[in-house]
């Protein structure tokens, strides 16, 4: 035997082998040895074969371009303070603009130009006079909203992406769509009323100062001093269990914001052997906290997540590690939780549930049954076809074809892709191609052993005949697959995965294994007459 063989042989043995152990946990599941499964995972099935949640979500664009303009009208009153510019008041009169009330005409030019060189996004609108004041309004552009509105859908996509990523779920689908949409996929998710609280809340974390001379009954009751809101702390009582919210009145304005934490993590206090949240914020953070704990000390600081005060801490000190912890009698799910959204970022804008679908196991089962039946019956028709047309020369292109769906799953294990039912659709079509490429040479081989030529030479001749035909054929449609991938959304990326795979596969063993197997039998036992 050749050593150009042996090597080619061993190439293929030691193949073969590596598949059987990267497959070895899919069929045998929890029988293997722990380091066996721990290295090697189970194929991944797709949300149509395992069941999971499908969730499609609307985005409001439009809390989103309101919160921008009521940025807009903090920023715009901090500049005239500091430019020494009198003025009654900055609100927000819609959804998108806002009005500068004035005194004297003089000044309502001086705040246009203020405007117009500091808030380039910002368009005078109109200007209107009336009981002793000049009222000029102003809006964002449209290509400004447009450009928050699609802000806000790609990073309220990323934060959710980030969330999923966080929460351990294998394979997710989250995928923009039109009209401020985005979907959401999870296959095989186990707790689907925690995924749903998980994704959709907000997560906007605020530090606001609390007024202390304040009476917060009489607060609720209406008698609220101008700049203050009432907001409601969280307390749970550790025996019971029971959640109390104790009103608290607050400044309306946030002096820190979440944008600007680093990272957080769920630690366990030691006096009260309770989970809690520790925040670290990033330089910028870290510094504007070390200002506002220097100046406030003495005072209270709520920390307010989603207009809930989860805790009211009194400043002992100034603080200037940049840290801070968020506790609340929480359990360890809620602290993990928290500290997953806080860490994935806040969303720019509400969203709500617009579907939601749970699908059962049961039809995973189901479709994962017929997929193996189709597989299966196809692939024995297709082999028995062969054997019947090409004699022994059909078992070489079978043992190929075997070979060809082995690779192609543990392709798919290993590169931990997701297996679909358009998947299993990509694998039949495989198969159909790899049986191709075998015709094609098989009837080059025919050909040149019509014309005299030896056993040997004939196959040489059809191999290397068909070689270019079958390359063009297989690249053609990798192209075609690649695209698929590139630009289709979760079933056609499936079927394009399994495609992609496929071909590879189905190059290899059409054009090497079956070769190796031919001239391992010529060389061994000197065959003079091929039964094709």
């Amino acid at each position: 035997m050749s050593k150009s063989l042996k090597l080619r042989g061993a190439l293929v043995i030691s193949l073969i082998a590596l598949s059987v152990i990267v497959l070895a946990p899919t069929f045998a599941g929890q029988s293997l040895p722990q380091w066996w499964t721990g290295n090697f995972e189970p194929i991944n099935l797709g949300l149509d074969l395992q069941g999971g949640m499908h969730l499609v979500l609307g985005v409001e664009v439009d809390e989103a371009v309101e919160n921008r303009v009521d940025s807009l009208v903090d920023q715009t009153e901090q500049l005239l303070r500091e430019r020494d510019v009198i003025f009654k008041r900055v609100e927000r009169r819609s959804e998108e603009s806002l009005s500068v009330t004035l005194y004297d005409q003089e000044t309502a030019q001086l705040v246009t130009d203020l405007i117009e060189e500091n808030y380039p996004s910002l368009e005078p609108v109109a200007t209107s006079s009336g009981d002793g004041y000049i009222q000029q309004q102003f809006r964002l552009s449209e290509r400004e909203v447009a450009a928050i509105r699609d802000y806000a859908l790609r990073q309220a996509l990323e934060t959710m992406r980030n969330r999923v990523d966080q929460f351990g779920v294998s394979e997710p689908v989250l995928q923009r769509q039109s009209d401020d949409r985005i979907l959401i996929q999870l296959p095989g998710i186990k707790e689907p009323e925690r995924a749903i609280s998980l994704i959709g809340k907000t997560a906007l974390l605020e530090f606001k100062m609390v007024v202390e001379d304040v009476d917060p009954q009489k607060a609720v009751e209406g008698d609220l001093p101008p700049g203050t809101e009432v907001l409601y702390e969280r307390q749970v009582d550790p025996r019971t269990g029971a959640v109390r919210e104790t009103p608290i009145v607050v400044e309306k304005k946030t002096v820190l914001t979440g944008d600007q934490l680093a990272d957080a993590q769920v630690r366990i206090s030691p006096q009260f052997n309770e989970p809690y949240v520790a925040m670290d914020f990033n330089s910028l953070g870290a510094k504007r906290f070390d200002q506002l704990t220097a100046a406030n000390v003495g005072r209270r600081m709520a920390i307010v997540l989603d207009d809930t005060v989860y805790s009211a801490p009194v400043i002992r000190e100034r603080i200037s590690g940049g840290s801070a912890q968020v506790s609340g009698s929480f359990t360890e799910q809620e602290a993990t939780d928290l500290a997953i959204v806080l860490r994935a970022g806040s969303l720019p804008a509400p969203v709500k549930i617009l579907e939601n679908r749970t699908v059962g196991p049961s039809l995973g089962h189901d479709s994962i049954r017929q997929g193996v039946i189709s597989v299966l019956v196809g692939g024995a028709l297709v082999i028995l076809a062969i054997i019947l047309y090409y004699n022994l020369a059909g078992l070489v292109a079978n043992a190929a074809l075997i070979l060809n769906l082995v690779f192609i799953l543990a392709m798919l294990s290993l590169f931990k892709a997701s297996l679909t039912l358009p998947g299993i659709a990509g694998i039949v079509l495989t198969v159909g191609m790899a049986v191709d490429a075998n015709v094609l040479i098989f009837e080059r081989i025919r050909e040149e052993l019509r014309i005299g030529k030896t056993a040997r030479a004939a196959l040489d001749a059809g191999y290397s005949k068909a070689f270019l035909t079958i390359i063009d054929a297989n690249i053609t449609t990798l192209i075609a697959a690649l695209v698929l991938f590139q630009f289709g959304t979760g079933p056609v990326k499936g079927f394009a995965v399994t495609l992609s795979i496929g071909i590879i596969a189905s190059l290899f063993t059409a054009i090497f294994v079956s070769r190796v197997i031919f001239d391992f039998f010529l060389e061994r036992r000197q065959i003079k007459r091929l039964s094709i």
